[in-house]
């Protein structure tokens, strides 16, 4: 059945001030240029004012710092954050998940010493082997592997194709998202006496992993070379992103697709890594720092530092650098004129 609501009903869940037909009913949500009649969208930027005009969406969310009115026979939520107001209306229409029933699916293989919660969800294919402990109401999707000696918490959601080692603990209300990989062995190698091969470091530590963590699908994050790698509650890691050995990331950390920890990186709480960002191994990123895309961090930062480029500099420092390099051309261009 496809959900509807009033543009009043949307106006009491985002608790903004409403300009415009409290009775328009909206039945989706779009983004402006692609909006159509009953369906809701957002503002968050003055630059998409514009594009407001030419929308056919019949309401939308809008910044109460940017000047736009809602037009005939449209409406207009005025709210402090589009952003935050946009997720509350997205649970409003989010559809219901996939189904993953409360039990054990015939096909799954549980280890009888298991120890499943009440409400559990262990869906086709799945493997839970010896002496795991899986909380209340967590779900397994289809394919999912849980080896010896492993915890998870309650509430948690564990998406297909997820693996994870042995030893490793995770917490209450996490997301795992597909094709996750969580004690795996650290990258740990040295040249053999010989000088002919390379002998593998054995990576005898775990991983622990807090509540309210969100996992993007095939990430990895590599158990401790000894004691264990760990993630603070409620930080959230994006797709295809290396977590190595001894990591030690706090509390409500962010890190975008593609970046990267080398072995023994601590990250402090509230730290956020853009997309591609590499950090090398034993650096320590203090509280509420930043690193912008794509940068390379070889020494400590201090908390609250923003850091852009390769090698990672202060944030001003870099946009000067790059600012001169553009001017090079023309430099060089004068000096052979000389």
């Amino acid at each position: 059945m496809m959900k509807q609501y009033t543009t009043e009903q949307i106006n009491q869940a985002v608790k903004g001030t409403l300009d415009g037909s409290p009775t328009i009913m909206i039945t989706g949500v779009e983004q402006i240029s692609e909006a159509t009649t009953n369906q809701l969208t957002f503002i968050g930027e003055k630059k998409y004012i514009k594009l407001w005009d030419q929308s056919l969406a019949s309401a939308a969310i809008v910044n109460n710092i940017l000047d736009v009115e809602p037009g005939k026979n449209r409406a207009l939520f005025r709210v402090a954050d589009a952003d935050l107001a946009m997720a509350l209306v997205l649970q409003l229409f989010e559809p219901e998940p996939p189904k993953c029933e409360p039990g054990i699916h015939p096909t799954a293989v549980v280890d009888p010493t298991a120890n499943i919660g009440e409400g559990a969800a262990i869906g086709a294919g799945c493997y839970v082997g010896s002496r795991v402990v899986i909380g209340k109401n967590t779900k397994l999707y289809p394919n999912v592997t849980v080896l010896d000696d492993s915890s998870i918490g309650s509430e948690t959601i564990i998406w297909s194709g997820t693996v994870i080692r042995e030893r490793c603990r995770i917490g209450n209300c996490c997301i795992i998202h597909p094709n996750v990989t969580i004690g795996a062995d650290g990258f740990g190698f040295r040249p053999s006496p010989d000088g002919r091969g390379l002998v593998k470091i054995p990576q005898i530590g775990t991983v622990i992993i807090g509540d309210r963590v969100e996992i993007g699908a095939g990430s990895c994050i590599d158990r401790g070379k000894f004691s264990a790698t760990s993630i603070g509650d409620g930080t959230k890691i994006d797709n295809l992103i290396q977590i190595a050995h001894n990591c030690k990331i706090g509390r409500s950390c962010v890190m975008a697709g593609q970046s990267g920890l080398a072995g023994s990186v601590t990250l402090g709480d509230g730290v956020m890594i853009g997309g591609g960002a590499r950090v090398k191994d034993h650096v320590t990123i203090g509280d509420r720092a930043k690193l912008g895309g794509n940068a390379g961090v070889i020494s400590d930062v201090a908390p609250g530092k923003t850091l852009l480029g390769f090698p990672a500099d202060d944030y001003r420092q870099t946009l000067r650098l790059w600012a001169a390099q553009k001017q090079l051309p023309d430099l060089i261009k004068q000096m052979k004129k000389k």
